[in-house]
């Protein structure tokens, strides 16, 4: 026999935040960028474990893990916002005989980006349940309030992204999980600034200075957790490539007309309860940035020989990266439970790439986070955490330059604060 208990009113809520977020998204952006362009963990309990959790589902915001997960939540609600403040910053030495720059230290402008998010389980029997979360999924943002390239001020992007992820899981043998999502993204970008480049752009008139340009899409995830042997449980997940519609204002910038789909994902790992109050975690989670030309392919020689907008135009040079996330939680006591975490990955951005990355500079390696849960005694939880991305920089060669004496150096540090409020409903 199907239970879910009393979804009405919640499910006009999610429909009324979907149209909130857009509206957000619209307006004022939601930018994040710590894994290359991808947020380093999602909602405020994943968040506080270093995004450590693909085999420990707590909340409703484990589908953008893993959406085995939702089998064991039970009836629960999640209303989370991030508070997310990225500074970005270039620095340029010497004097280019050729494209020349000038020479300085500039930061970005809009350093506090407002991240929100809203997910919902029900449980239809004991082993079926389906959800449905919504949330900002990352992106990046720069706006410098110079002509960095030669061209208008400010010079920059803003890259947003929203995902809605409807899910079924289903449990199977008691302690082992299945579960599938199919994923419906939004995104929006704008670029300033980029005039430099028109006669490098197959379509100049779609190259820069168009306002944002929307973009729909979709994929699917799929995912496992279980227990192996008495307090270790297993998760593992895949997310298909993201296919995204162009960005027809942008089709003299993005490689392929415009095009700029959302990389797959895999993520596999453990978790461990050494006693009933303590649990260790251990995440790798691989980003194939490598999928997408437009941000794949490289500067050079692409410049010279394709055209921007074009298959083979020039990209950002991104490469691959392998993400490494441990956590701990310690439950204290009946009402309180404390977590921390730290991830570490490769950055995306190799030296040769460091021009057109200005614009982009998603270059952070190493995440710590603290967090905590305070449940009260009608089923509520109020949850935090906070992140720290240590301050990185890539330095490299002005690739325009055929002296070889200009150098730039992109740096990049990040903090997050993140809240949440969940309702857990017995039934």
């Amino acid at each position: 026999m199907f239970r879910i208990s009393s979804p009405d009113f919640f499910l006009k809520a999610i429909f009324s935040f979907s149209v909130v977020m857009m509206s957000v998204i619209q307006l004022a952006g939601v930018s994040e960028a710590t894994n290359g362009y991808f947020p380093h963990g999602y909602g405020t309990i994943n968040n506080g474990l270093g995004g450590a959790g693909v085999a420990f589902p707590q909340d409703t915001f484990a589908p953008a893990t893993n959406p085995a997960g939702n089998a064991f939540l039970g009836n629960r609600y999640d209303v989370d916002v991030a508070f997310f403040n990225p500074n970005r910053e270039y620095t340029v030495t010497g004097t280019s005989t050729g494209f020349n720059l000038t020479q300085g230290t500039f930061g970005s402008d809009s350093r506090w980006f407002v991240i929100p998010g809203i997910g919902a389980n029900w449980m239809l029997n004991d082993e079926n349940a389906i959800g449905l979360s919504i949330y900002g999924h990352g992106g990046m943002n720069t706006d410098y309030p110079t002509s960095t390239f030669l061209g208008s001020s400010p010079t920059g992007v803003d890259l947003s992204q929203l995902f809605i992820v409807p899910t079924f899981a289903r449990k199977f043998l008691s302690k082992q999980a299945i579960g599938i999502s199919p994923v419906f993204a939004y995104q929006k970008f704008e670029a300033k600034g980029l005039e430099a480049f028109s006669g490098f752009s197959n379509d100049p008139a779609h190259l820069t200075n168009n306002g944002h340009s929307n973009s729909y899409g979709y994929g699917a995830k799929i995912g496992y957790t279980g227990t192996v042997v008495s307090g270790l449980n297993l998760g593992a997940s895949y997310q298909t490539r993201t296919k995204m519609s162009k960005f027809s204002d942008y089709a003299g910038l993005f490689a392929e007309q415009g095009s700029f789909d959302i990389p797959s994902t895999w993520t596999l790992g453990l978790s461990y309860k050494a006693v009933p109050s303590l649990t260790f975690l251990f995440d790798v989670q691989q980003i194939n940035y490598s999928e997408v030309k437009s941000i794949n392919n490289p500067f050079l020689p692409n410049l010279m020989t394709s055209k921007l907008g074009k298959d083979d135009g020039t990209g950002f040079g991104w490469q691959d990266t392998t993400v490494y996330k441990l956590g701990a939680q310690w439950q204290s006591s009946e009402d309180w439970t404390w977590r921390a975490g730290y991830s570490i990955c490769k950055q995306p951005i190799p030296g040769s790439e460091v021009l057109f990355n200005i614009i982009a500079p998603g270059v952070p390696e190493q995440h710590a986070t603290v967090g905590f849960t305070k449940s009260f005694s009608n089923h509520q939880d109020l949850n935090f955490a906070l992140m720290r991305a240590f301050s990185k920089s890539v330095r490299g060669l002005n690739p325009l330059d055929p002296s070889g004496q200009q150098n730039i150096e992109l740096k990049m540090d990040e903090w997050e604060a993140d809240f949440s409020y969940s309702w857990n409903l017995p039934g």
